[in-house]
């Protein structure tokens, strides 16, 4: 479990810094300590949180055929600029762009790097 949560720090730094590279309106203040602690915080919104909310929306996630996940990203990804103070999401559109691009960095360097202890 421990190892599970460093590979999901290590991903998620690197997958939000692809979003602030990309997105204009995703901003770590160029200072890497925010960006590192943000990718810690949202590693453990994304453990702690989500699988609560998943569960409450459950019957939304069967509705609307898992659309609603998208959505759940996207709010795990403003609690976590809630908590941490220096990195910011400046619009709804930067939000929205910033979980498609930390979805696909983190589905590309799970499925290269095999970090998915799960299936072992």
């Amino acid at each position: 479990m421990v190892r599970r949560l460093l590979y999901s720090w290590i991903v998620n730094v690197a997958a939000i810094w692809v979003a602030s590279v990309f997105v204009d309106g995703v901003d770590y203040s160029e200072d890497y300590w925010v960006l590192i602690v943000t990718g810690l915080v949202f590693g453990l919104v994304n453990f702690l949180v989500k699988p609560i909310i998943k569960l409450l929306a459950l019957p939304l996630i069967v509705i609307t055929f898992g659309i609603v996940l998208f959505f759940i990203n996207l709010l795990m990804l403003y609690i976590t600029s809630w908590i941490v103070s220096g990195f910011e999401i400046s619009s709804f559109m930067s939000g929205i762009w910033a979980t498609v691009i930390i979805a696909a960095v983190n589905w590309v360097l799970t499925s290269v790097f095999d970090f998915d202890e799960r299936r072992r």
